[in-house]
Order: structure tokens, then sequence, then C-alpha cells
């Protein structure tokens, strides 16, 4: 190899050098910078769910989706920077978000189920209610389950899809409440 091909070779070096320094550089700031914006927006959204007076379990859900979904979109830019093809990443993503969702559609439906009964509150913490086929008192409420405590001291937790899909019960909604006592009378003297 002679000189001229070599220094060819180290200019050409070079220059690729710089250009990707430059877009990895890129690639880093846009990580850094889309990871602090995606966190601010999530508070922001957390402070407004505050002021809306929503749950604090389904403040910090809402959060966490929010942020895992500004995460997605700010990788895919820092990648996109380095001048890779984010399409057919983003044709991966769509094919495993529908597996994902099909493989956990039970759950799904209970967190969806549970986001329903903490935003409508047909009944609260400390309620006795009949839902699912159980009665108690209700002792927590999470997006995947309600746990009711019967009774006799057992604790029930029932899936927030049978509570929300059924008919609900709330014995504690009102103040008063009618009873009917049946009576037998004997007819003898």
């Amino acid at each position: 190899m002679d000189i001229q091909t070599f220094d060819k070779y180290v200019a050409l070096g070079i220059e690729y050098g710089i250009e990707y320094s430059v877009r990895i550089m890129g690639a880093i700031a846009i990580f850094i910078i889309g990871k602090w914006i995606a966190k601010k927006i999530a508070n922001f959204i957390g402070s407004l769910l505050d002021r809306g007076g929503v749950d604090i379990t389904l403040k910090a859900f809402i959060m966490s989706i929010v942020n895992i979904l500004l995460l997605i979109v700010v990788i895919l830019a820092a990648v996109k920077n380095l001048g890779i093809d984010t399409t057919s990443f983003i044709a991966i993503l769509g094919a495993a978000g529908l597996a994902i969702g099909l493989a956990l559609q039970g759950t799904l439906g209970n967190i969806g189920s549970g986001v329903i009964l903490i935003l409508f509150r047909p009944f609260e913490v400390g309620d006795t209610i009949s839902a699912g086929g159980e009665t108690g008192t209700v002792e927590s409420i999470s997006l995947f389950n309600t746990t009711l405590l019967t009774p006799d001291n057992k604790v029930i937790l029932i899936p927030n899809s049978s509570v929300a899909g059924g008919s609900i019960t709330n014995f504690s909604k009102k103040k008063t409440r009618r009873v009917d006592f049946v009576f037998g009378i004997g007819y003898r003297v």
C-alpha cells in the first residue's frame, strides 16, 4: 500500500469518525434531555391529577404509563438521530404490543375495571358491599382487585373485572336502611 492510499483511508476514517461522533453525541443529548422532559411531563400530569382528586393508585399508574410512552418516543428519536431507520422498530413495537395485549387480556381487563371503579367510586374503603358473589367490608381497591373482609374475618380478593362486570350492592351508601323481618305467629290460643 502506498502512502497516498494510506492517507486517503486515514482522511476517510477521520471524516467518518467526526460525523458519527457528532451523531452519537446528538443521540446522547436527545436521550438525556428527552428523559428529563418526559419526567417533567409525567410530574405535570400527576399534579393535574392531584388537583382533580384522582386516587393515588390511579395517579401512579397513569404517570408511569405516560413516562414509559414518552421514553419510547425519546429512544426512537435518539436512534433516528444515529441514522438508523426506525420504521422496523415501530413495526416490531406494534407487534409486541399486540402480543402482550393478547397475552395479558385478563389482567388488562382487571386494570381497566380498576380504573373505572376508582374513577366512578360506586363504593369506598370501609363500605359494606355485595359484589362478585361475595359480601363484606371493603379494605382496599387496587388496579387489579378489590379486597373484602367478611363478617367472620375472612379476607376475599375479587378481580376487578368481576366486580365491575356484575351488580354491586352498597349497604353503606345511605344513612338509613329498611330492614324486613318475617315473624311466624301461631294461631293456637
